[in-house]
């Protein structure tokens, strides 16, 4: 059966001496393809077999046949600086060849670059003023199209500025890898020795690894030694950031408060700190992608089955473990500096509570339910973190709001995937005004157009469980999202619903709605599903829901709870009698007995949330908008009555955000709608 080990084990078989009809038999893949596949994987045998150093030749066809050097490394058990100089104490290097685009028939001007270890080189580098962009690779769960957007943006820029740009990117399914996006595009993986490779043949004034998200990021400190020209914020800048240690001694050393935490290397320090610090514990590996191997964990158990895989992917950096802070509203900061000066892009508020992943998170722009005390407060904070820092370029910061506190809860030193929403919130290209200031011009003498008031806009990821079966839909540190999608309204209830639809969410004018909540949650469930009755949605409950609502007179259907090995609620939701689910499991044993509800929902195609939030805000949408028509208008009529916004030296320190003067749209009202032609930031 085809997937994604299947390349893999194909290569284990032709390591046991497997024969090519063999292989054939089962998978009926091509025998030309399995020929190839075999001499590749032969030739892995034969070189895990030879000592290092290797002589000339063999090492020259590893390379030929597309062993990385520290694919070579781990086969050998060195490390890959030590296999790169030997090949290179041998005379080998990459070479640049060309696919051209217009076969021949003509001169290409839009060719694109690979490397290989040839004879033959096609390269054509010039002597202009030049800058490398390494993208974001592969398209995954956690980082995608976000960065491409950011990479793209940073291109168009350079052009603007007379600069030739060079594209380092792995995917074809992207517009950075578009042959007209970059003066030169060469389809490589973000991978240090390719990286490398381009950088020798191309010799660019500076690279660019802020726009691609984390994969380019953790490339920082190899490019840096190996005396590649880093532009934009400093590899020491980037480390205090990310690594977890350092990053919560900065933040105590400018005074900002962060959840209580401590550090561990191995399982058994990290079990000691657990019981000193106490739970429920987040627990944060160092530079992760899309959230990776981060989890809640509630007791010692879960603990001691998460820390086992995380310090195997700390690569010997410290784990962070934090308190976390129940209950607590999440948001997302996104800013651009020039090392001193600071403009904060927007403040996005949660819908979720903080401990769902940011990007499978829907949230408002601009914030809906802070004071603006608060948000003064949190602009304030990135101010100090992003100077700190030295940021130069994009920087997101997240926080933690509870009970009027403000806590810092992550600090990334870079472009983050929420960058195309609050540039399309805005109407500002806040990758371009960054790509200026890492080029040296700085924010006090750049002219941004300020978005006019009067709407909101809410950004909803787009879960794909229904894509995936046997994978719970239960929303958590980790990411699931594969896209998201964006709704703007005068109001954040109609915009709310307008993001929900966009991402596929389908919700019927009536039917059955079965809620099922853990016992902390049963008060704050009574109004929304008290809404639901009103509206004339049936509920169904399990007992324990159930009791709660009847005791405050909604009408609602008992069914036993599946943990009982009942299964008349799968089988509503199999026979399409249900069409909500509201399922907040909390604990380990909760989560797994419920599962089957949240699997069956994904099969159904019934929309499932988890949170209670998303319960609460769901329904404040349907309340206010069931029945209703939707008005719908292109982006560029809410961004048609905006002004230019010409900055004011020294003003821009004090980094007020373009949304602030953006309505709150809750039912307080505060704010005004309106927009000044020549306010200043």
């Amino acid at each position: 059966m085809p997937n994604p080990e299947r390349l893999l084990v194909i290569r284990s078989a032709y390591q046991r001496d497997w024969s090519v009809a063999d292989v054939h038999e089962l998978t009926k893949i091509d025998t030309w393809f399995l020929e190839n596949i075999r001499r590749i994987a032969l030739f892995e045998r034969w070189i895990g077999e030879a000592s290092f150093p290797c002589g000339d030749e063999l090492l020259r066809e590893a390379k030929r046949l597309g062993f990385g050097d520290r694919q070579l490394g781990d086969l050998w058990d060195v490390s890959e600086g030590e296999v790169a100089d030997l090949r290179k104490r041998y005379g080998i290097h990459p070479a640049v060849r060309m696919v051209d685009t217009c076969a021949a028939e003509f001169a290409a001007e839009t060719p694109y670059f690979y490397l290989t270890y040839d004879e033959a080189c096609e390269s054509r580098s010039s002597n202009m003023r030049k800058v490398m962009i390494l993208g974001s690779g592969p398209n995954r769960i956690g980082q995608g199209i976000e960065f491409d957007y950011c990479c793209v943006h940073a291109a168009m820029e350079l052009k603007n500025l007379g600069i030739e740009t060079i594209m380092v990117n792995c995917n074809p399914e992207t517009v950075s890898t578009d042959f007209d996006v970059s003066d030169r595009l060469y389809f490589e993986p973000v991978t240090f020795e390719h990286v490398m490779g381009i950088v020798e043949k191309e010799r660019p004034d500076g690279v660019v690894v802020q726009f691609g998200g984390q994969t380019p990021l953790k490339l920082l400190r190899m490019l840096d030694t190996a005396g590649v020209n880093i532009l934009g914020t400093g590899v020491e800048s980037v480390d205090r950031a990310e690594d977890r240690k350092r990053c919560s001694e900065l933040l105590a050393g400018i005074g900002i408060r962060h959840p209580a935490s401590t550090f561990a290397l191995s399982v058994d320090e990290g079990m000691e700190a657990a019981r000193a610090l106490g739970f429920p514990l987040l627990l944060r590996p160092p530079y992760v992608l899309g959230g990776m191997d981060m989890e809640l964990v509630y007791d010692e158990d879960e603990l001691s089955r998460s820390l086992v895989k995380a310090v195997l992917t700390s690569d010997g950096r410290p784990l962070m473990l934090d308190r976390f802070i129940e209950s607590a509203t999440e948001v997302d900061v996104d800013a651009v500096c020039d090392g001193e000066n600071v403009i904060v892009a927007g403040i996005m508020e949660h819908v979720e509570e903080a401990g769902i992943h940011s990007g499978d998170s829907c949230c408002v722009l601009p914030p809906v339910s802070l004071e603006d005390e608060i948000v003064e407060r949190i602009e304030e904070a990135t101010v100090r973190i992003a100077r700190e820092l030295q940021v130069v370029g994009m920087l997101n910061v997240q926080y933690a709001i509870k009970d009027d506190t403000v806590f810092c809860i992550e600090i990334n030193p870079r472009a983050s995937r929420t960058v195309p929403f609050v540039s399309k919130a805005t109407g500002v290209p806040w990758v371009k005004v960054a790509m200026k200031a890492i080029m040296g011009m700085t924010l006090d003498t750049q002219t941004i157009k300020n978005a006019p008031a009067g709407f909101v806009s809410v950004k909803a990821p787009v879960l794909p469980f229904d894509r995936f079966p046997g994978v719970d839909s239960l929303l958590g540190p980790e990411m699931h999202a594969t896209g998201e999608v964006m709704g703007i309204a005068p109001s954040f209830g109609e915009a709310f619903v307008k993001a929900q639809i966009a991402s596929g969410f389908r919700m019927a004018d009536e039917g059955k709605i079965f809620v099922s909540v853990a016992n902390r949650f049963k008060r704050e469930s009574v109004f929304p599903a008290k809404a639901l009755a009103q509206m004339g949605y049936e509920l169904v409950a399990t007992s324990g829901t159930a009791k709660v609502f009847r005791s405050h007179g909604i009408p609602v259907r008992v069914v036993p709870k599946v943990s009982t090995g009942d299964t008349q609620i799968i089988n509503l939701i199999e026979n399409g009698e249900i069409t909500l689910v509201i399922n907040t499991p909390v604990g380990k044993k909760s989560v797994e007995d419920e599962k089957a509800i949240r699997l069956a929902a994904s099969r159904r195609k019934v929309p499932c949330v988890t949170t209670m939030a998303g319960f609460h805000t769901l329904v404040l949408g349907l309340e206010g908008f069931k029945g209703r028509k939707f008005g719908v208008a292109p982006l560029q009529s809410y961004m048609g009555a905006c002004g230019d916004v010409v900055q004011e030296k020294g003003v821009v320190g004090g980094a007020r955000h373009l949304a602030s003067s953006l309505p709150h749209m809750l039912p307080s009202g505060r704010g005004e709608s309106r927009c000044d032609s020549k306010e200043s930031l």
